[in-house]
């Protein structure tokens, strides 16, 4: 799954930067979600995959706050570019005629600043919070990562207000993303009713289709995971286990499958790059590059998109 994931955003970062044609709001909106996927499985994947592999059990503090803040932080902001990529599929369709004028590239950049700044300082608080608890029950996190709930119970110390505050972000969050979605999609509906021909009605419907399906992949899991842990007191540790780690992996490695498979110009570009034999690619993972010839290319592409 984690290699599904990082080689389908990466070949979707690699295809929107090469085809001008789909340097566009959706698809720069659609490179914001790829990031944020290989963070978010990059946070804890590689650790996990340690802890089943080498028994590497132990990790210290700081990098335990640390990948716990990644984690919620790029959650966060997830979250608002599914409503970033609602507003321009709101616009394309009611507003198709002053799209690239209301959606310009300064707008973009402000979308994007506020969505970052808006993740980072939100999840800030429950960070501070939990770097100031004094830890003196036990060291053992009963999870494969340092996820808050499962770092808060740890703390000898009253923690109502970060239980509190995390509700709040929770709620907060997700309900305001999800109330703009919503709105949206209905504003959409409206104007996708109106149109003269059932044809032009499906055509117009099956542009939001990818992001329906990417909607639904993060929204589902992740609130189940968050109220089954807080609420669901009768449900088995393993299952909370499964469920958070299903929700964090999960969307990074069908997103791009989604996308890809759904979106004919990233489809179109990708069996272009499969067929035009003898083309080299180049990506730089991690400080090393990597050369994929094309003839290779089933290795690089056809696995996460197929």
């Amino acid at each position: 799954m984690y290699i599904i994931a990082v080689l389908g955003n990466f070949t979707v970062l690699f295809i929107v930067k090469r085809e001008p044609s789909l340097h566009e709001p959706m698809y720069y909106f659609l490179c914001m979600l790829a990031v944020t996927d290989l963070v978010l499985s990059t946070s804890i994947l590689p650790k996990t995959l340690s802890i089943f592999w080498f028994n590497s059990t132990e990790i210290d503090f700081s990098a335990c706050l640390t990948q716990m803040y990644f984690i919620h932080c790029f959650l966060v902001m997830e979250s608002g570019i599914f409503v970033a990529m609602a507003l321009d599929r709101y616009v394309a369709i009611c507003h198709p005629l002053r799209h690239s004028t209301i959606l310009r590239n300064s707008v973009l950049a402000k979308i994007g600043v506020a969505v970052v700044l808006r993740g980072g300082i939100l999840i800030l608080p429950s960070f501070l919070l939990a770097s100031q608890w004094p830890y003196c029950r036990t060291n053992i996190i009963p999870h494969t990562h340092c996820e808050h709930m499962a770092v808060m119970k740890l703390a000898c110390a009253d923690t109502h207000v970060s239980s509190y505050y995390s509700l709040f972000v929770l709620f907060f969050v997700t309900g305001l993303d999800v109330f703009f979605i919503t709105v949206s999609y209905i504003q959409i509906l409206r104007a996708i009713f109106s149109l003269p021909t059932k044809d032009a009605r499906l055509k117009t419907f099956g542009t939001c289709g990818s992001h329906l399906c990417a909607i639904l992949a993060f929204y589902i899991p992740a609130l189940f995971s968050f109220l089954t842990y807080r609420f669901g007191h009768n449900v088995p540790l393993h299952f909370h286990i499964l469920i958070a780690n299903v929700y964090l992996l999960v969307p990074p490695m069908i997103n791009p499958i989604i996308y890809g498979v759904r979106t004919k110009q990233i489809r179109d570009r990708l069996l272009q790059l499969i067929t035009h034999k003898g083309t080299t690619f180049f990506f730089c993972c991690s400080g090393a590059q990597t050369m994929f010839r094309a003839d290779l290319g089933s290795e690089l592409v056809l696995g996460p998109l197929s």
